[in-house]
């Protein structure tokens, strides 16, 4: 498949999921078990297929936007525990240059944080031209900030991963009852399900609040952890292929530079 091709399927599977107007949006109408028009277990190998194309166009055009160093892009991903989000970001991102790509895991406030104003460790963590930013576990989402940042060329896109009480419930004893899973369970994890509701309150009015069309958020259905990562990766690829990425073109002393320094190397 060619990249426009890649790019065109991406597009379609994202589209579903973007909130893009938040006045109206409300996280009971998102089925945290949907998967379009995959059936669970017979489309499973094909999700895997589309990812590994997306994960090899995701690599070409984040090479472009490291090249042309004009644009930074912002994923911003927000879950209960046990959504994926860890998941998603590894399978994803695999393909990308490190180089040109941080994340950073935001938890409870430090000394140093508290001593300045609650967006300063975030402005300190923004990706620079070129580069792609992953913010995890970000609370407070402004919309004037987002709109500012859009202004300076930085590209924000937000991620809600939608996962089930009862799927999160079945993954948290998994993480029990296997050895090699038990690091990643707190029993801090489960007390935090008794607020449940209070939380899936503060997500909704979160995501009505703050989607915009400069910031859209994208609420991925997350009980199938295979059909999160394709939706994910469509919704990244579509953001970099708007940008009308190209690499950065060489003008005639550049090209005439060139020239002469492979008449050096072929002499020698």
């Amino acid at each position: 498949m060619k990249t426009k091709e890649i790019i065109k399927t991406a597009s379609e599977l994202a589209k579903p999921f973007r909130i893009s107007k938040g006045k109206d949006f409300r996280l009971k109408d998102v089925d945290p078990d949907d998967t379009l028009e995959f059936t669970k277990e017979a489309d499973k190998p094909r999700a895997k297929e589309v990812l590994a194309m997306g994960v090899t166009a995701l690599a070409e055009l984040q090479d472009k936007l490291y090249a042309q160093d004009k644009w930074a892009v912002l994923l911003i991903f927000q879950a209960m525990d046990a959504a994926g989000k860890d998941g998603a970001i590894k399978h994803v991102m695999s393909g990308v240059n490190p180089q040109g790509c941080e994340v950073y895991s935001f938890k409870s406030p430090s000394s140093e944080d508290l001593d300045h104003d609650y967006l300063w460790r975030c402005m300190k963590c923004l990706p620079n031209r070129g580069h792609i930013g992953i913010w995890e576990e970000r609370f407070e989402d402004i919309r004037n900030f987002e709109q500012y940042l859009a202004r300076n060329g930085v590209v924000v896109r937000k991620f809600f991963l939608h996962v089930s009480k009862k799927e999160q419930k079945r993954r948290f004893l998994e993480r029990i009852d296997d050895p090699l899973k038990n690091w990643k369970f707190s029993s801090n994890d489960a007390a935090e399900r008794d607020f449940w509701d209070d939380y899936m309150q503060a997500y909704e009015e979160m995501i009505q609040e703050t989607a915009t069309k400069d910031a859209p958020w994208y609420v991925v259905p997350a009980n199938n952890k295979w059909f999160t990562r394709v939706v994910v990766a469509g919704a990244v690829i579509e953001t970099l292929a708007d940008l009308d990425l190209a690499y950065p073109k060489v003008d005639e002393g550049k090209l005439k530079e060139l020239a002469t320094a492979k008449k050096k190397l072929l002499i020698k």
